[in-house]
């Protein structure tokens, strides 16, 4: 985590302050559930909560240069506020109850915040895709010129991507709320799985369906993956606005606010710098997944090769994804279209775009497809070539008059007609 890449609420979500303040508040919600079992005096917890404990992150750093534990040492410290009362918590626990139950509450709570960003990116593209519903533009497939589609509806499948990407960040959302208070490895040999479930509720979470010291770390993994993927989502919008942006097209391009400079050298540079940030930043989030993955085959009951991992991962993924999600909502409300330069580059391409309308009616005429495919490429092959308009070219073809009457080959060459199904695509994607 560092601030260029941080927003603030992500900083205060994983400051040691906040994580320190979740650890007590698992230890007291196991406190009450003990209490309620009769294993613990009855209104420990209240009497310990009432104490306003102040902890402070580097008192517990401090003890910790100590102990070489970091549980133990927030636990040192809750004593040294709490006084005798402090003896009842932890009862029965192993640090990974605290720990992992902690990890998911912080999890959980950071794919709210992301789910959030997630509706805010969808609203941005969802407005500017019916704005440009009706904008014609050629559409491209290895970087050439294909058959139209419409500004509208190319944002309409960004729109979508960032949809199924939040379904799954919502799924892995309520697959991470899940934690333990269970025990050394998981048999609650000084607890019961009834404390466990009362103190985990309180949490708003569900238990470890077999724990053993932890929770099992596929769950973990499936989260980074979610976010993965949708930073992957985030980087082909950012990939696009880059190409639109080429000095050769000029379709779209980001905002260029007063006073910004694009170069230091060349006064006149206006840079898809958003952009590309955006695509760096997705390599980030995505370097995050095989970490995750490696965490899964613990040994046995436990070892702790993943904690030093999710302690880095956690913070820097969840946090460089919000901010990913923010500028790209911020890219594409202030993203600047260029109409007439779509309509150029549609005109550029001299309706070769119409190649597979005049292909289908020589087949339909009754000629063999390759023979029709033959007859087309050749006259698109001219016309590619400045040899005149592919319409007039099919026209003076002997072998294509001889299929296609002149009011039938001018009704093929029919834009409306090319796109007469995008708004009912639009329709299915934005609803």
């Amino acid at each position: 985590m560092i601030p260029r890449y941080t927003p603030r609420e992500f900083a205060d979500l994983w400051s040691p302050a906040r994580r320190y303040a979740v650890w007590l508040e698992v230890e007291l919600a196991a406190c009450v559930a003990m209490e309620g079992a009769g294993l613990v005096p009855d209104g420990t917890a209240a009497r310990i909560r009432g104490k306003g404990l102040a902890l402070r992150p580097e008192r517990i750093e401090e003890i910790e240069r100590t102990t070489k534990h970091d549980v133990i040492a927030f636990l040192t410290h809750v004593e040294e506020l709490a006084g005798i009362e402090a003896r009842w918590l932890h009862r029965g626990m192993t640090s990974s109850d605290v720990l992992d139950t902690s990890l998911a509450i912080l999890l959980r709570d950071a794919a709210d915040k992301l789910l959030a960003r997630c509706d805010a990116l969808m609203t941005a593209l969802a407005k500017r895709a019916r704005e440009h519903a009706r904008t014609p533009m050629i559409g491209r497939s290895h970087g050439i010129f294909a058959e139209p589609i419409t500004f509208g509806l190319a944002l309409a499948g960004h729109h979508a991507e960032i949809a199924r990407g939040r379904g799954r960040l919502e799924t892995a959302r309520r697959e991470i709320a899940v934690g333990k208070i269970a025990g050394a490895v998981g048999t609650y040999a000084h607890l019961s799985p009834a404390i466990e479930g009362h103190a985990l509720a309180a949490l708003g979470l569900e238990p470890e369906t077999v724990s053993t010291q932890v929770v099992a770390r596929d769950r973990h993994a499936a989260y980074f993956a979610a976010m993965a993927i949708l930073a992957a989502g985030i980087e082909r919008l950012a990939t696009n606005v880059r190409h639109w942006q080429r000095s050769e097209l000029t379709e779209a391009e980001e905002a260029f606010t007063a006073g910004q400079k694009g170069s230091s050298a060349m006064p006149h540079k206006r840079n898809p710098i958003l952009s590309e940030n955006l695509c760096g930043l997705a390599r980030v989030v995505r370097a995050a997944v095989v970490p995750a993955l490696e965490n899964v085959p613990l040994w046995h009951e436990r070892d702790i090769s993943h904690s030093s991992v999710e302690r880095m991962i956690a913070p820097d993924a969840t946090s460089t994804l919000a901010f990913m999600l923010e500028r790209a909502a911020g890219l594409v409300e202030g993203l600047v279209v260029y109409p007439e330069n779509i309509k150029k580059n549609l005109d550029r391409a001299g309706e070769l775009y119409f190649s597979e309308a005049v292909l289908l009616a020589l087949v339909e005429a009754g000629m063999p497809r390759q023979e029709a495919y033959v007859l087309v490429q050749r006259n698109a092959m001219r016309a590619w070539q400045g040899e005149g308009r592919f319409r007039d070219l099919l026209a003076a073809d002997p072998d294509v008059a001889g299929k296609i009457a002149p009011d039938k080959l001018d009704g093929l060459f029919d834009i409306d007609h090319a796109l007469a199904h995008v708004p009912a695509i639009l329709d299915r994607a934005l609803r």
